[in-house]
């Protein structure tokens, strides 16, 4: 398992609020639903997404858009138009005078809109995320990623969406993801990367990331990580440290301890058996290390 992969195991779609929406020109959508990710697809017409806090990005039919929240963002046909309706936490939406809309909207299964042959059509997909690795994948993340090569993806995902059929949450969940996955996987080959992920490409360090990710709860020292990698220690030292921004041990507790904290949010997990699927050899020593790093216990995390 590489770094991105790992990342993206925690971020998975389940049930997730997947819309297509119909307008015509002149439309504006506010969204202020909090949810800290979300990827909206333009499947037709043209468009703009203006962040609250960065300059509009222009979008054309096929354009997938990744955007880290929670603040909010607008979806438009220019980047000045005032909201037409605002869309709120829990699936709510109103008109810029807060009427309900949801019911005034409706077209269908996961359809809204003005009118169901409109000129525009927009797909979204919010996910909620809680988890310490899906906070890590935020963290990497910019405000607004933006890929023009998904188009056989954004097809199958507007195929679907409108359809009732047994199974439709769970295939609509996958979609969704695959097209996560696609634009960020595009984003990271940029050369703003971030340094783990540029280190992929490494022979020494990349096969050094894939060991850690692989197997975080072997009893792993640099030497042994070196030995793995048939360099020698200060070498895979100096190549680590130099590629990914931090030393190996430092990497790996980071990433331990991350995973530690998603696992402590399931309330029947025990403390002994988090200590030992992430590596440390006592309820006491994850307890030590998890409150140096995060200035709480692991009891005190996982209390509501």
């Amino acid at each position: 398992m590489d770094a991105l992969a790992a990342l993206l195991d925690g971020p998975r779609a389940r049930q997730a609020f997947v819309l297509r929406t119909l307008l015509d020109p002149p439309w504006s959508l506010l969204i202020r639903d909090g949810a800290p990710l979300a990827v909206v697809a333009l499947v037709r017409g043209n468009g703009w997404l203006v962040p609250s806090d960065a300059p509009p990005i222009a979008l054309a039919a096929g354009d997938v858009a990744v955007v880290r929240g929670p603040e909010p963002y607008l979806l438009a046909d220019s980047p000045d138009r005032p909201p037409q309706a605002v869309v709120h936490p829990g699936e709510v939406s109103t008109d810029a005078h807060g009427a309900p809309l949801c019911d005034v909207w409706n077209l269908g299964v996961r359809t809204w809109g003005t009118r169901a042959d409109a000129s525009v059509v927009l797909l979204s997909g919010t996910y909620s995320m809680d988890g310490e690795v899906s906070r890590r994948l935020l963290s990497v993340l910019p405000r607004v990623a933006v890929s023009a090569t998904e188009t056989a993806l954004v097809s199958l995902l507007s195929a679907e969406v409108s359809r009732d059929a047994p199974g439709q949450s769970a295939v609509l969940d996958r979609l969704l993801d695959l097209l996560l996955i696609s634009v960020l996987r595009a984003h990271l080959t940029r050369d703003d990367a971030p340094p783990w992920y540029r280190a992929h490409a490494d022979p020494v360090v990349g096969h050094a990331l894939r060991l850690l990710h692989n197997s975080p709860a072997a009893p792993w020292t640099v030497a042994s990580l070196a030995a793995a990698c048939s360099v020698s220690r200060a070498a895979l030292a100096r190549r680590f440290t130099a590629l990914v921004g931090e030393p190996p041990m430092t990497y790996l507790t980071s990433w331990r301890l991350d995973l530690a904290a998603d696992l402590l949010r399931d309330p029947a997990t025990t403390l002994a058996a988090v200590a030992k699927a992430v590596g440390y050899s006592t309820p006491f020593a994850l307890s030590t290390a998890f409150k140096r790093e995060r200035g709480l216990s692991p009891t005190a995390h996982r209390t509501p």
